[in-house]
């Protein structure tokens, strides 16, 4: 397996001000995977409270955020990079994925 799910410093800037606004200090961000999309499988980020399932759970932290990855989405995750990106068309996260050999024009579907 290659290394662990990292994030940019303005991908864990825009992160921490999204736990702010929600009051959500002691949060982390859940990063997974999912069957769908366009291409097959799509990628999931939500703010995870707590400490997720420590039984199952990886945890990494990278940039000062902690991040929450289930063993199954490890799999397909292991090396990405969650970054945020604004430009004209509007803003958002996204995930660099060397796992992927394919995705869909959205940017949120992959294939492996």
């Amino acid at each position: 397996m290659s290394e662990v799910i990292t994030v940019t410093e303005i991908a864990a800037t825009k992160i921490s001000d999204l736990m702010l606004e929600e009051k959500k200090d002691e949060a982390g961000l859940r990063v997974f995977v999912q069957g769908g999309g366009c291409s097959g499988f799509q990628y999931g980020l939500m703010i995870e409270e707590g400490t997720g399932d420590p039984a199952a759970d990886q945890v990494f932290e990278s940039n000062g955020v902690r991040l929450y990855v289930d063993p199954i989405s490890l799999r397909y995750l292991s090396g990405a990079q969650v970054d945020f990106v604004d430009n004209l068309t509007g803003g958002g996260f996204t995930i660099k994925n060397p796992n992927a050999k394919s995705t869909c024009g959205c940017g949120s579907s992959f294939d492996v």
